[in-house]
């Protein structure tokens, strides 16, 4: 008898489109974002660095083109038949008038073997022209958006300096959902210590939005981040009470994370793929927690948590 799946994996969700193997392969398509230009806010958000997720064949001044072919030969070889989504990760992807998304989208789209998008953005950033546009642009080529959640608590997202409320991811999700576009929502575990929701508490509200996956990983402190700052002042002067302190701050764990993330798992409804489960960041820019795990052995620990516990996802939905 097959062992039953402890949560549903995102290559299930995928092997719904596509009957061979894809890779998403990370662009920066010359994005801003609203929360850094002074549309929404300035400084971006508390725990962000762009950096930390461009991809080790990216070169800048590449066009959208060569950045893709460079990202074909990286992969090239790994499977026979490999096909090819490319992934406007950077900044704010879908933050620019129409015309020019248009040109960046259909430059990618036009390199071979590339088979559709996925556009990482944020709520506040998905007016409903670009959605139609989207959604007629679906009809020849995967599309699916990633949209930054993070967390469903204002109170964390103020803290965060998101600049929107979870009433504006909710929005952008069912409008996104509701023209067949499949979504994809970035969540951030250990944000809780600067709200008032848990993580079981977290998983509960998004799967009553129409989401198709989630991207799930610990809060980590970068270098050159807001967070940071207050990270080191507080490590430095143990009796000032910097934001931290106030809010009984700390990273989390190993064993933390992985009760955390059980706990988020459990609650989530059942036909939501999980694409990640923790995020690794160049060791040059993480201050903490560095748990000296890379994500393959992380995958095992959490299975091994989830089993010896009787979890498996959607267990508590």
């Amino acid at each position: 008898m097959r062992k039953a799946a402890l949560y549903r994996k995102y290559s299930d969700f995928l092997a719904g489109y596509f009957p061979y193997k894809v890779q998403k392969l990370p662009v920066d398509g010359g994005f801003t974002c609203p929360n850094r230009d002074g549309t929404r806010g300035r400084g971006g958000c508390a725990y962000c660095v762009n950096r930390s997720f461009h991809p080790s064949y990216g070169k800048a001044g590449l066009t959208i083109t060569e950045q893709l072919v460079r990202g074909k030969e990286f992969f090239a070889g790994q499977y026979k038949e490999m096909k090819y989504l490319a992934y406007f990760q950077s900044f704010t992807g879908t933050y620019a008038p129409l015309d020019v998304l248009r040109q960046k989208y259909e430059e990618a789209l036009a390199v071979p073997d590339v088979e559709g998008l996925v556009i990482s953005t944020r709520p506040d950033c998905l007016p409903d022209e670009v959605l139609y546009y989207l959604q007629q642009l679906s009809k020849r080529a995967f599309v699916m958006l990633e949209i930054g959640v993070e967390s469903t608590d204002d109170a964390v997202l103020r803290a965060m300096n998101r600049q929107h409320a979870f009433a504006e991811t909710e929005d952008a999700i069912s409008r996104a959902a509701a023209l067949g576009i499949p979504v994809c929502g970035h969540v951030i575990l250990g944000l809780a210590h600067f709200g008032t929701l848990l993580a079981h508490d977290e998983a509960a509200r998004l799967s009553k939005t129409p989401i198709s996956s989630v991207k799930i990983h610990q809060l980590q402190i970068l270098r050159g981040t807001k967070l940071a700052h207050l990270y080191e002042e507080s490590q430095q002067n143990v009796n000032k009470l910097s934001t931290f302190c106030q809010l009984g701050f700390h990273p989390l764990s190993l064993a933390e994370y992985l009760d955390e993330l059980g706990d988020f798992v459990s609650h989530l409804r059942p036909d939501i793929a999980i694409e990640r489960l923790v995020s690794q960041s160049p060791s040059d820019m993480l201050i903490a927690p560095r748990w000296g795990v890379k994500p393959d052995a992380f995958q095992l620990l959490f299975e091994k948590h989830l089993t010896e516990n009787g979890l498996f996802q959607g267990k508590f939905y």
